[in-house]
């Protein structure tokens, strides 16, 4: 067994390293600044949409049309980030993220419930001797203050 591939622990097979966790993003290119120039922008006029549209185009009035090009610039910007590298690495994160969440072993309910009350328990315990403690420290500073 070589040391460059992780085993997966049910099976001990190996699992495949197409994409490390500590891959690094190629730098931005110049056509990946325009990108996220571009997607900046976007988000930007997307938030400035209601205020300022309606005086430039008069079937911006409505509602419904605000609420379109609204979607429309933030669909259009999610779309040019992904377009970059960056982007890319983004989603193939999430990829990796799902996979790993489907090998977590979950609580039961009653687990969930039995250490939940546990932690309760804890919290309340923890907060009466601090209640205790400070009752003790408040009565010594009177003491000795007078």
């Amino acid at each position: 067994m070589s040391n460059d591939q992780s085993r997966d622990a049910l099976s001990d097979a190996p699992i495949p390293q197409k994409h490390s966790a500590a891959e690094v993003v190629r730098s931005n290119t110049p056509l990946d600044i325009v990108l996220w120039v571009l997607a900046i922008a976007l988000l930007i006029a997307a938030s400035l949409i209601n205020q300022y549209l309606p005086a430039y185009w008069a079937p911006a009035s409505n509602i419904w049309v605000q609420i379109g090009v609204v979607l429309a610039c933030i669909i259009v910007a999610l779309g040019l980030i992904y377009a970059t590298h960056q982007g890319k690495g983004f989603v193939r994160l999430l990829r990796d993220a799902r996979i790993e969440l489907r090998r977590v072993t979950w609580p039961t309910k009653n687990e969930t419930i039995t250490n939940s009350w546990q932690v309760v328990l804890v919290v309340i315990v923890a907060a009466v001797l601090l209640w205790c403690f400070d009752y003790a420290l408040s009565w010594l500073v009177k003491l000795i203050i007078g």
